[in-house]
């Protein structure tokens, strides 16, 4: 069985850039969400396409969970089974920020319907990237036009960033939190640091 590493973040905070470069370090899978599958392309466009509009948080989050669950079956527990190492780019713990805190439907409600699109695979290790807001938004400007998530507002955004600091604080045996201030090459350092003393460099590649 492979290891399992996921990547959470507000936007801008850099997850995405240090996921592809520990998937590189491990020759692992390197995948994403929402949209890591054909499938899930699909579903991507419709969830952050800002032609959606506004969306029912709950059927937000069921959307969410549906492109999980497609993705799960198959490619993430695929690869794991055939003892791939998998480093995904958001999980089940950006729906815990995102829908179950900063959209109000509670972590509980959201965790239930996740428990059952991934029958409860779990990852490893998580790492949270956090930055400020001017750090994450100067990185968003750069970046071009938002998209839907990216431009819900400075609340809900805040909203995110404490349900992540939520969840961080009451997972400490499985979520760490990680700056992700700096140059690249600089959290880099701190992601292989907490990386290596979790999975010892005898066994991480």
């Amino acid at each position: 069985m492979g290891r399992f590493v996921v990547f959470e973040g507000g936007e801008g905070s850099g997850k995405s850039t240090q996921a592809r470069l520990l998937a590189q370090r491990w020759n692992a899978v390197f995948t994403f969400e929402p949209g890591g599958t054909a499938v899930g392309q699909q579903l991507r466009q419709l969830l952050l396409d800002p032609e959606t509009g506004d969306l029912d948080a709950r059927g937000e989050a069921l959307l969410m969970a549906a492109d999980r669950a497609h993705h799960v079956a198959t490619v993430i527990r695929p690869a794991l089974m055939r003892g791939r190492d998998v480093v995904c780019d958001r999980y089940v713990g950006s729906s815990l920020a995102y829908q179950g805190h900063a959209r109000g439907l509670g972590f509980s409600e959201v965790q239930v319907i996740n428990d059952f699109a991934t029958e409860g695979l779990a990852p490893d290790l998580v790492v949270l990237l956090s930055v400020p807001e001017d750090v994450a938004a100067a990185r968003l400007a750069l970046a071009g036009k938002p998209d839907r998530m990216e431009s819900a507002g400075v609340e809900f955004h805040r909203k995110v960033a404490e349900g992540y600091a939520m969840l961080a604080a009451h997972n400490p045996h499985s979520w760490v939190a990680i700056d992700g201030t700096g140059l690249i090459e600089e959290v880099e350092q701190r992601v292989k640091a907490i990386v290596e003393s979790r999975f010892p460099p005898e066994v991480a590649q």
